[in-house]
């Protein structure tokens, strides 16, 4: 992803950051992405060592049979 950053300074020291707004758009999706993925890698993580449950008794279990 290409960025195009524009630089706001203040009293000479960089202050703000102002991006097109698809691409703070793109970049806000890049980020909860990633925060999916490393909750996703800590509940493996926690689940080590438990048994699997077939798709079948989740569905049961969680009411969502027909």
């Amino acid at each position: 992803m290409e960025l195009h950053p524009q630089l706001i300074e203040k009293e000479g020291r960089k202050e703000f950051v102002v991006l097109p707004f698809n691409e703070f758009q793109a970049l806000t999706e890049l980020m909860n992405d990633y925060e999916d993925l490393m909750d996703l890698r800590a509940a493996k993580e926690e689940a080590k060592g438990e048994q699997p449950v077939s798709l079948a008794s989740a569905i049961a279990e969680l009411g969502l049979q027909q």
